[in-house]
């Protein structure tokens, strides 16, 4: 995918608002209420999800029965919710859009589900590198000792990071 540009953004309606917050708390409970706003647009772009812009600054995605905070979003207005920690050696790889990969992990919070997006964070400093869709649940993933445990489908120096408004 190269670089993105937004070709039309308009608002959204009260109640598509509602329904995507309705959709957002599914995926991180009470966290929703930090994506709250009566300002939010949908950016129309060639991008394989669709990006929401809440207070001009784009920090929602939705893609098939997921709505989740983009990785700028998870920087902005930080949520405890649906967190991968990996240790520093995975940090170069994951920065480039690699896999997670179970090596690398060393924490995971009790609320990943297969199939959903969680945000992939470093252990040293806690910050969001990616978006990742989850290939287990967290205590399966727990269990594993090697392999592919998420899929990146967002992260820093993406063209979806590098949008501009």
């Amino acid at each position: 995918m190269g670089a993105l540009t937004i070709r039309k953004r308009h608002s959204i309606r009260k109640d598509q608002v509602a329904a995507l917050q309705a959709r957002l708390r599914e995926q991180i409970g009470d966290g929703a209420a930090l994506f709250a706003s009566d300002r939010v647009e949908i950016a129309e772009t060639d991008a394989p999800f669709q990006l929401f812009v809440v207070d001009r600054k784009l920090l929602l995605f939705e893609k098939d029965a997921w709505v989740f905070p983009t990785l700028r979003g998870a920087i902005e207005r930080p949520f405890p919710q649906r967190r991968i920690v990996v240790d520093m050696g995975a940090v170069p790889f994951l920065v480039k859009g690699a896999d997670v990969m179970r090596p690398g992990i060393v924490s995971v919070t009790d609320d990943v589900k297969a199939g959903c997006p969680a945000v992939v964070a470093d252990v040293r400093h806690g910050k969001p590198l990616a978006i990742a869709i989850a290939h287990f649940d967290a205590q399966a993933m727990r269990g594993q000792e090697k392999g592919k445990m998420a899929k990146t489908v967002h992260y820093v120096g993406d063209p979806v990071w590098n949008l501009e408004l």
